[in-house]
């Protein structure tokens, strides 16, 4: 799934005519994480899914389906379609939960260092 989302991010980057320091910038990350993703080698854009698909104005099935042709899409038989509908809703909700607990932390943190001064 990373290399497909690696190379999907890739295309919509090219067709965006951004460069990786431009889409980093814009996941408030390093161009080397960003860099990591399109190689397929990490797992973060993950937890960017939500302002990745902002950015390149898609839906969410469009940066992770695994062909970028759209009759893939197209030939699914309706129960197939709302299958991955109902996969991607259940993953964005748990990614959805993952920035919330990161928000909390960095609250937390916040915190805490404020406690140390």
């Amino acid at each position: 799934m990373n290399v497909t989302v690696g190379n999907r991010l890739k295309q919509l980057r090219k067709a965006k005519n951004m460069s990786q320091e431009e889409m980093a910038d814009f996941l408030n990350i390093s161009q080397s994480a960003y860099a990591r993703m399109e190689r397929g080698e990490s797992t973060s854009w993950a937890s960017h899914f939500t302002r990745i698909c902002e950015v390149f104005e898609i839906a969410p099935q469009d940066l992770v389906k695994k062909e970028s042709n759209p009759s893939v899409y197209e030939n699914l038989t309706e129960e197939e379609r709302l299958t991955e509908t109902t996969m991607l809703s259940f993953y964005l909700k748990i990614i959805k939960q993952y920035e919330l607990q990161i928000e909390d932390l960095k609250t937390i943190i916040a915190n805490f260092n404020k406690d140390k001064n």
